[in-house]
């Protein structure tokens, strides 16, 4: 049965406090480390989400969201839509909070995800893209029962991620702009929300891939748009068919617009930061990095998100090497 959406409503400090504190015990604190890219600038720091329990930011919505469910809806079990990501978030959350968990997932996403998610408890259900996409604007997908936890249009997700900014800003307060992938948006309204009232100086950009690009197109035309060339690729984190109008709704007044990056771009900056600091970074945990090296967010101090780290390791070797 589909669920009305509350109004979009902007995200408080006192929220994002108040989620820190709930979601300690299953988020950490993330390092900052700056990226030796032998160049003089841009300059560039990485804050590492790929560290964290499941290898990617989405734990810190999906807790805070998990969190404040009433016993009621608790009971009726969870369920959620996703590639991977934000699907282990909420399974793990649900794991911790003893509730059973459902995840709606994109057919194309990789088996590692996949694998990952049934380790975590949650049934899966395979679909198409599109019956994925439209489901999470109608909230309901047939077959599929429980609470649903949006993975990026609920305000306590956003909440959650939003515990991201304020830890930026703790490690480097004198940074000039943070760049994060867009996908539907949730990490960057969140991370957004929480600069915009301590430091509202700061630039806040996202970053997509050229085959998905919603995000640029809708900063261009002032308005919500839908991206009609669309393509999969391996950066399938991030980079949706559309920005939803509720998601352009958050981003006002808080995100400044989107680099766009091509796919080879992506691939480089895979590369440089195993390179440079030994991390692996997924193809949509590389595109703020790959933003920050084109040159187009200034010289910095910058902050790239890396997103994630779930990736297959024969996947990610063909790619960089």
């Amino acid at each position: 049965m589909a669920v009305a959406a509350p109004p979009v409503r902007p995200v408080s400090l006192d929220e994002i406090r108040a989620a820190r504190e709930r979601i300690k015990n299953l988020a950490i604190h993330t390092p900052l480390i700056k990226l030796r890219h032998d160049a003089a600038a841009p300059e560039i720091w990485l804050k590492l989400e790929n560290l964290q329990p499941i290898n990617a930011f989405k734990i810190r919505g999906a807790a805070n969201a998990v969190a404040m469910l009433s016993p009621e809806a608790g009971k009726k079990g969870v369920w959620t839509i996703s590639a991977g990501n934000a699907g282990q978030g909420v399974a793990f959350a649900a794991r911790e909070a003893g509730i059973a968990c459902t995840v709606v997932a994109i057919d194309t996403a990789p088996e590692t995800k996949l694998e990952r998610m049934r380790n975590l408890g949650a049934r899966i259900v395979k679909a198409p893209f599109d019956a994925c996409w439209h489901a999470m604007d109608v909230r309901e997908f047939p077959g599929v029962e429980g609470t649903f936890i949006h993975p990026f249009d609920d305000h306590n997700f956003v909440a959650g991620n939003a515990t991201l900014g304020v830890e930026i800003l703790e490690d480097l307060p004198t940074v000039k702009t943070v760049i994060a992938a867009i996908g539907g948006g949730g990490l960057i309204s969140g991370i957004g929300s929480a600069i915009r009232q301590i430091a509202p100086k700061v630039r806040i950009l996202g970053a997509e891939p050229e085959t998905a690009a919603p995000g640029a197109l809708s900063f261009e035309k002032h308005s919500p748009q839908q991206f009609t060339n669309w393509q999969a690729s391996f950066v399938d984190g991030a980079g949706g068919k559309s920005i939803f109008p509720r998601m352009w709704e958050r981003m006002q007044g808080i995100v400044d617009g989107s680099i766009v990056v091509s796919l080879d771009e992506v691939r480089r900056a895979m590369r440089l930061v195993a390179e440079k600091t030994r991390v692996i970074a997924e193809g949509a945990g590389a595109l703020g990095v790959a933003a920050a090296l084109s040159g187009r967010a200034g010289e910095g101090p910058i902050v790239a998100v890396v997103s994630g780290g779930n990736i297959d390791l024969k996947k990610f070797a063909e790619l960089i090497l």
